[in-house]
């Protein structure tokens, strides 16, 4: 459902952000390094600053919104 969404803002941010998708079946001990607990979750890096966590399918508008205002990228 959110795919195809993080691969329109991964054209959309090229060479400003990295969108990265983990299959946490594959990739077990990380989900559990970021206490992934639902699927889909998503960890924003912000350079220099905390990681920051957001659950649930959001919108493409809302993912905008916090790569905006934390990670400080615009298009």
């Amino acid at each position: 459902m959110i795919a195809p969404i993080l691969e329109q803002l991964s054209e959309e941010y090229k060479g400003k952000v990295d969108i990265y998708k983990i299959d946490t079946e594959v990739e077990q001990e990380l989900a559990a390094a970021f206490a992934i607990r639902s699927i889909p979750s998503m960890l924003f890096i912000p350079i220099g600053d905390q990681p920051q966590m957001a659950n649930g399918a959001l919108p493409k508008t809302e993912l905008e919104r916090i790569i905006s205002e934390v990670l400080q990228v615009e298009k």
